[in-house]
């Protein structure tokens, strides 16, 4: 099965003085739309606002820097105004309208990675402004606007032609916004960064995973999630989705190694990956990861909202369980070597620290 799993870095769509919105295409990374997965991201500057929009598909939002303020509105719901920071994860079912506000002089960078099953175009997010240059309205004529907000054509044409800008805007000092409430966060968003750990080896890594428990949004959405960061040097055991889920990963900071095995025992994936990368592990492939002495994380989804793993090495790996006797004729080596392999990294569970 020949494919092309090559990392690639995200290309940017438009640009504003407000900010700019950057995707992934499936031309260059083709495993998109075999996947039917979507990627893109959000970069606002200060006073940079997102206009009201939803999307034809399913997202996860991740935080990767800075503060700011989002708006959602479930369907036939009220307005949630949630601060957000580095580090929160936003779930958004299909039929969500969003914005995106920033105040502050950190750039606010939003990551975006979710299912295209049902999009337009597999492979992609289209997104469907209800206001600005482009926005739904301004293909209606004034007469049906007009009688499904009961004004007049002057009222009307003001409404729906004053914002010129497109999909990201820059709004003057001083403009009020609607403030954050702290209980809109709940059932919204979760910090991965200050959520409790899954997993945490000393001098190896820490995993949260984001999945219907913490966040039971997720459910909607059809993907789970999970936030790894690797120590340096460490290693991540080679694993694979055992509920043939596809693994979606974003480097969102540091850089290291990456190899992916699949049919046949073919490697499929040798690489450096970096910080923006973006790289899709098939179903069932077997995924390790190495970091580089700086460490390395990574944010991922996972194409099922409870994601299940199994590791092939460390003390929950799968030859922990296999009889001695199995071991010694799957390998079709002498009884000595197969303890000796048994006995290895046997207190560690996901993650193996550097070599002493």
């Amino acid at each position: 099965m020949e494919m092309d799993l090559t990392p690639q870095l995200a290309k940017k769509i438009y640009v504003s003085d407000g900010g700019s919105y950057y995707s992934w295409s499936p031309k260059e990374l083709p495993m998109l739309r075999e996947g039917n997965i979507g990627a893109a991201k959000l970069a606002l500057e200060k006073n940079g606002f997102a206009l009201p929009r939803y999307s034809d598909s399913a997202k996860v939002a991740y935080v990767l820097q800075g503060n700011g303020v989002a708006g959602i509105i479930l369907p036939e719901s009220e307005e949630k105004v949630i601060a957000i920071k580095k580090g929160d994860a936003i779930a958004l079912p299909f039929g969500v309208v969003t914005w995106w506000f920033n105040k502050e002089a950190t750039d606010l960078v939003v990551l975006f990675l979710g299912d295209t099953s049902k999009a337009h175009k597999s492979g992609e997010f289209t997104d469907f402004f209800l206001t600005g240059a482009n926005g739904i309205f301004t293909g209606f004529s004034t007469e049906f606007v007009g009688r499904a907000w009961d004004m007049d054509e002057a009222s009307v044409k003001s409404l729906v032609k004053n914002q010129t800008g497109t999909g990201i805007v820059k709004l003057k000092d001083g403009v009020k916004m609607p403030e954050p409430k702290k209980e809109h966060r709940n059932g919204m968003a979760l910090n991965c960064e200050e959520a409790p750990l899954d997993v945490d080896v000393k001098n190896g890594g820490r995993v949260v995973v984001l999945n219907t428990k913490n966040l039971p949004l997720v459910g909607e959405v059809g993907l789970g999630a999970d936030l790894v960061r690797l120590d340096g040097s460490a290693m991540c055991s080679p694993g694979f989705s055992c509920d043939s889920a596809l693994q979606v990963t974003y480097i969102v900071r540091g850089s290291g190694r990456a190899e992916v095995v699949g049919v046949d025992g073919k490697k499929v994936l040798e690489t450096r990956v970096k910080a923006g990368n973006l790289f899709i592990v098939p179903r069932f492939f077997v995924v390790s990861k190495i970091g580089d002495p700086e460490g390395m994380e990574w944010f991922s989804i996972i194409t099922t909202p409870n994601p299940v793993f199994t590791h092939l090495a460390g003390s929950i790996g799968v030859w922990k369980s296999l009889s001695p006797e199995v071991i010694q004729a799957a390998f079709n080596v002498d009884a000595d070597l197969v303890k000796n392999f048994s006995s290895k990294r046997a207190s560690d569970a996901i993650f193996f620290p550097p070599s002493k």
